[in-house]
Order: structure tokens, then C-alpha cells, then sequence
């Protein structure tokens, strides 16, 4: 018969609460009248959760590489079902209540997540830098960078199609799994919701696996490295404009000691920022020619828009301007404040004219995978 529904648990040495989430799952299939199986995604546990797991019907996939994105995409790729729920091993989700989940998926929304602070929030739940800074704080910079409205990105019940999982190519190791997917998910604009739900205190009594800091700085670290927008290109031209406004207002005014002091440090904002631009645009290439970011219509406008020969001609062009402009300084017999308003506009258009020019081949070089 054909499996309607995966439950997919990642566990490591979970002997004090893997029998409840397993009894819990099969539980509420048995209630609603639904095929399925439970999947116990084991990291390498020594305390009999193996054992226990099997011995109440659960499959049990071994994946030797440690992580929690690993053993959750090995369990995952060993369902059988259409539908696929991930939840933890810890008890602390409500497991026997996953019909708004299928409710949904039914409805035809490829990523349903469960959403705690929506739902009932038992005492101790979650601790107290999780509730109130971490998660609200990854996700709001998550919703911002990508554009998704999403009021739990890290609840980890979720559920979500088999051929959505597949569409996303997920390849996170450790905690930022659950980022990844909601990620890629947006990306590829799936249709995605949220629905309450309600978290208990975990069950176990040893520490979680979960570590505040670190685990925080992995989901922070992978958000902005999926979004070189907001690490590169954003930061890059705020700088770019504050410093071309600066410029201009600097032109015409200034005198002696002073003027040289800030227009040095205007000189090195504009092509400090223009770097940030130019790594945007590498960064970009390269991760959707590797599969770490998908395709989007704008990236292959980039192509159409920018190519080697009009990169040449923009970079001659301000290398032209920029040593005329150095020729003037130059010969110019004035005194050095009016001399130093040609040059240093001069150096910025010459570096960024050199610069486009080497970005223009580089770029050529890493658009050659895309043509192909």
C-alpha cells in the first residue's frame, strides 16, 4: 500500500523520550486513518534508542556523519511518504496534533511550519534567550533577507512534500538544517504557511544537544551567506552613495590640512564599497553555478545587462576620465587645495575603471558555466 505520511525523527542517544515520540506518531496515524511509518534518523546513539526504536516498528536509517542536518536528510531521503513531518526526539512537540499539518499540505502548500508562538506555550518550554532573542531576532533578519513572513523560522515540526524536498537540494550538516529549508523554500517560491502549535518542556533530563551561542552564530552565519543582497550588494551601495555624496559636497568646500584628511577617507569609502559590489556579483555567479543558491529570473538578466565587452568600454571610459582629470591636477599651477580637487576625484575614477575592467573577465570567466 502506498505511504501516505513519513514522521521523521532525527535522534542521538534519546533512550528517556524516543519511546513516547514514537508511540505519539503512531498514535495519531492509527487515529486518522493514515498509512505511513515512522523514520528514527540515528547520529550514533549508545544508550539503546537504536533498539527501543526498532523494537516499536520504527525504521531506523544510521547516518555516520554527525549533525543534525545530516541525520534528519538521511531519514528524509528514506521515506517512503508523500508527506514528510520532521519533529525532534526530545517530546517536546505535540506530535499527537499534526492534522493542521495535513490539512494544509492537502490544500496544496508545499512547507507548512508549526509556528510555538502561536500556539500554547507550556512552562519552560523554551528557555528564556531562545523565546526572546535568538529566534525572534533570526527571524526577523530571515523574513527581511528573504522576503517570507514566517513567524517561527526554527520550529523544528514542520511538514512538507517529498517532491518539495527534492526541488529544494538541502545539504546543511548541522542546526541551520532548519533555516535551509525554509530558505530554499522561498527561493524556489514554494507556497508555504504556518500553523499553531503547541511545545512542551523536553523530556530528557540530560543537556540538550543544542548549544545557544555557537548553534545561534551557524543559523546567522548561514542567512547571510545564502543572501549575498544583504552581505555584499545593500551595505556595499549605501557606502558607495555616502561616499560620492560626500565627495560632491567636499568639491566644493575645504581648505588646507582638513580637506586632505576627509577626502582621503572618502577616497577609501567609495572603493572600499565598491568592492562589496563587485564580491556581490562574484558570489552570486559562483553559488548558483555550484547549486548553493537556486536560479532566479533576475540572474539571468545579469547576463543581458553586463557582458565583458560593456564592462571594457565602462572601465576605459573612467580610466580615460579619471587621467585627464590627473593630467589637469598636475600641470595646473594653482595652489594645492584646487590641485587636489583633480586629483583625488582622478585616483577613485582610474582604480574603479581598473577594477571594472578586471571584474568585467573575471565575471565573463564565471558566466562561461552558464552559458553552457
Amino acid at each position: 500500500m502506498k505511504i501516505e505520511l513519513s514522521i521523521v525523527m532525527p535522534c542521538l542517544n534519546e533512550i528517556e523520550t524516543i519511546e513516547f515520540c514514537i508511540s505519539k506518531a503512531q498514535q495519531f496515524m492509527q487515529t486518522h486513518n493514515i498509512i505511513g511509518e515512522v523514520i528514527i534518523g540515528d547520529n550514533g546513539s549508545t544508550d539503546g534508542s537504536i533498539e527501543k526504536a526498532l523494537s516499536m516498528g520504527a525504521i531506523v536509517v544510521n547516518v555516520k556523519e554527525k549533525g543534525y542536518g545530516n541525520a534528519s536528510r538521511g531519514a528524509i531521503e528514506a521515506a517512503n511518504g508523500t508527506y514528510i513531518i520532521t519533529a525532534d526526539t526530545d517530546d517536546s512537540h505535540d506530535l499527537l496534533n499534526l492534522k493542521p499539518f495535513i490539512m494544509k499540505l492537502d490544500e496544496g502548500y508545499e512547507l507548512v511550519m508549526g509556528n510555538r508562538f502561536k500556539g500554547e506555550q507550556r512552562k519552560n518550554a523554551m528557555p528564556f534567550l531562545h523565546k526572546y532573542v535568538g529566534n525572534p531576532v533570526l527571524t526577523f533578519i530571515g523574513n527581511l533577507f528573504f522576503k517570507t513572513s514566517i513567524g517561527d523560522f526554527h520550529c523544528g515540526l514542520r511538514g512538507f512534500t517529498k517532491a518539495a524536498y527534492e526541488k529544494m537540494d538541502l545539504n546543511s550538516q548541522g542546526m541551520e538544517f532548519a533555516s535551509e529549508i525554509v530558505v530554499k523554500a522561498s527561493m524556489l517560491k514554494l507556497n508555504i504557511t504556518e500553523v499553531p502549535t503547541t511545545v512542551f518542556e523536553a523530556g530528557r533530563t540530560r543537556k540538550p544537544h543544542l548549544r545557544t551561542f555557537p548553534d545561534g552564530w551557524r543559523h546567522l552565519r548561514f542567512l547571510l551567506l545564502y543572501s549575498p543582497k544583504w552581505l555584499f550588494l545593500i551595505p556595499g551601495v549605501l557606502l558607495f552613495f555616502t561616499g560620492i555624496v560626500g565627495l560632491m559636497v567636499l568639491l566644493n568646500s575645504g581648505s588646507g590640512i582638513e580637506y586632505i584628511r576627509e577626502s582621503t577617507l572618502i577616497l577609501g569609502i567609495i572603493l572600499f564599497s565598491f568592492q562589496f559590489v563587485v564580491f556581490y556579483g562574484l558570489t552570486k555567479i559562483f553559488a548558483v553555478n555550484h547549486g548553493l543558491i537556486p536560479k532566479s529570473t533576475n540572474y539571468s538578466n545579469l547576463f543581458q545587462y553586463f557582458n565583458l565587452e560593456r564592462g571594457l568600454v565602462i572601465g576605459a571610459a573612467l580610466t580615460l576620465l579619471g587621467s585627464v582629470l590627473l593630467y589637469i591636477g598636475f600641470i595646473s599651477e594653482v595652489k594645492i587645495e584646487s590641485t587636489l580637487k583633480f586629483i583625488f576625484p582622478a585616483i577613485i575614477a582610474i582604480a574603479l575603471g581598473i577594477q571594472i575592467i578586471l571584474f568585467s573577465f573575471f565575471f565573463s570567466i564565471l558566466g562561461l558555466a552558464e552559458k553552457r
